[in-house]
């Protein structure tokens, strides 16, 4: 039967030792990381989660639940984000261990809500409250303070712009959750024991996995008012600055047959200050000149008191037209939070020696194309990629383009995944903002996506040149639903989880007050040859009293009595 299939999978698991179910949750949690770059195995993301759900599931406890949770998250953040061991060395552990919590509220709910039996109101409620709890973790490590978004699980769609549809209508949030609605439906499917219960599984899986196809059909694109060329120089990994600048310069010479409207280097491409170094800025101003294009280049600004920024500048013929700032930084990589007391990371690996000094927010640049014609365009630094609020910020002052500029060269030589999950966060802030957006990396990959989110060019690390792009631009006004309506998804699954952390406080609050405690398992003994009218044991684990119950025959045609829906 399948209630006793599942005590006895149940005890199998819980009877290997604590560290083994310790290491196959995080192996659990480390199957889905599969779906990004380099693998982009991305229909691993449909199902991957489905191991560790079920290890969940099969906890005796909540607070056991909480605990598999939180190996399973913990997982999930090594295997994404192996690539910081230069810049954090252990550290990268704790990192790990403190942000792998936010997996707990999934464990807790995947056991409340799919341990036997699943009844059909339990599976329309774990339909949404699992990735509801998903998705206020993935929104909590979002933020600036706790590290940022990377290895959202949406992003890992990038290839697919029939689903990146759902993120013009909610953002990388929104296929986060299909992503784990669709997972759940699928452990219906399996755990459930009556056929209805398992229908609900499989038909929520379903609808939310056809849920984007229909958002593509429903939301077309913007039409185009007008095209345009852009460059990206990408000179590879030169260590020595001066001949970096003149490495890009080089491959920038001579566009003009190209027609291109705007050449864009990668970050750090300048390794100095322009306002000191009149010299470069008038190379880079009589280049700007013979290409009949500006420059959009990238440099280390330090100030006289030794702070140091990243600063995107727009040089034209007639010297500097804009600037931009880079506000959000790499934790330990630009900066050390809480550098009193973690400024000792900087000794024992490639922590950031001193903190750079941020920006004050997004903005916009005024391109001049050739013939005078003026663009608007959202300029933002390397990491910022990784926030969608940056890109619709930039699309709200105007913005027809977003252009990224990077240098991932610190990863070069090992760290591949994370250059390509790097570029091809590309495509999720273009089909959140409907406008098309550009990577230049300074030694890969550089990528270029439209306003949907399908690739248009590539350039991986291993390439040296120019990639020359034309882009389709939409309108300065039109917007997506999700530019118009923001982060409305998370606040809606913290919503939901909130309100079922209360409801599931409160029923454990009356089963308190009853004497019943359905969380602490009972101590069975069943015989081995299960005969008609043979006992069983069961040891309260609340009051700790005995009594005997009669076991059905398997063959009068009869099934024990389900517990009560906690």
């Amino acid at each position: 039967m399948v209630m006793r299939t599942h005590n006895g999978d149940m005890a199998g698991w819980l009877g290997l030792p604590r560290p083994a179910r310790c290491a196959i949750l995080a192996l659990a949690g480390a199957l889905p990381v599969l779906a990004f770059p380099a693998p982009n195995l991305e229909f691993v993301a449909w199902f991957g989660l489905v191991p560790g759900l079920l290890l969940m599931r099969a906890s005796a406890t909540a607070r056991q639940a909480a605990s598999a949770g939180w190996w399973f998250g913990g997982g999930y953040l090594m295997a994404a984000l192996y690539w910081l061991i230069p810049n954090l060395g252990p550290a990268l552990l704790l990192v790990v261990a403190a942000l792998g919590v936010l997996w707990a509220g999934l464990g807790v709910a995947c056991w409340a809500l799919l341990r036997p039996p699943v009844t059909a109101r339990r599976a329309l409620t774990a339909l949404v409250v699992l990735p509801s709890c998903w998705l206020v973790g993935e929104w909590i490590r979002s933020w600036q303070g706790f590290g940022g978004p990377w290895a959202m699980f949406g992003a890992s769609q990038w290839l697919h712009p029939a689903v990146l549809a759902l993120a013009a209508v909610g953002g990388v949030w929104l296929i986060s959750f299909a992503l784990v609605a669709v997972n759940t439906g699928i452990l219906i499917l399996i755990a459930a024991r009556r056929m209805p219960v398992r229908l609900i599984g499989a038909a929520g899986a379903v609808v939310v996995f056809a849920a984007g196809p229909v958002a593509f059909a429903l939301t077309p694109a913007s039409p185009a008012t007008r095209h345009i060329t852009i460059a990206m120089v990408q000179p590879g990994v030169v260590n020595n600055p001066r001949l970096r600048v003149d490495a890009s310069q080089r491959l920038s010479a001579g566009l003009r047959g190209d027609h291109a409207s705007l050449i864009v280097w990668g970050e750090s491409s300048v390794a100095y200050d322009l306002d000191t170094h009149a010299s470069l800025l008038r190379q880079l101003e009589r280049l700007s000149a013979a290409d009949g294009a500006q420059l959009l280049v990238n440099q280390d600004s330090i100030a006289p008191d030794g702070a140091k920024s990243k600063v995107a500048v727009l040089v034209g013929s007639d010297g500097i037209d804009g600037r931009y700032v880079k506000t959000r930084l790499v934790p330990f990589g630009e900066y050390i939070p809480f550098r009193q007391q973690l400024g000792w990371l900087a000794k024992i690996s490639k922590a950031a020696p001193q903190n750079i000094i941020p920006g004050t927010g997004a903005h916009v640049l005024r391109v001049t194309l050739p013939g005078g014609r003026p663009l608007t365009i959202g300029v933002l630094i390397c990491f910022e990629s990784a926030f969608p609020d940056m890109a619709r910020v930039d699309t709200d002052h105007g913005a027809q383009v977003i252009i990224y500029q990077t240098s991932d060269s610190t990863w070069q030589a090992s760290w591949e995944w994370s250059l390509a999950q790097h570029a091809a966060l590309g495509a999720l802030r273009a089909a959140e903002t409907g406008r098309p957006v550009m990577q230049a990396a300074l030694t890969g990959d550089s990528a270029a996506f439209d306003a949907r989110g399908r690739l248009l060019a590539w350039a991986g690390s291993s390439e040296r040149g120019v990639t020359v792009v034309r882009l389709a631009l939409p309108a300065a006004s039109a917007r997506t639903p999700y530019d118009r309506l923001g982060d409305y998804v998370p606040w809606t699954a913290t919503g939901i989880a909130a309100i079922a952390a209360a409801g599931a406080l409160i029923r454990a609050g009356r089963r308190r007050r009853a004497g019943i405690r359905p969380d602490r398992p009972a101590r069975i003994t069943l015989e081995r040859n299960l005969r008609h009218g043979s006992s069983v044991t069961v040891t309260s684990g609340s009051a700790g009293e005995t009594a005997a119950a009669r076991l059905p025959d398997p063959g009068d045609g009869t099934d024990p009595a389900p517990r009560a829906d906690p």
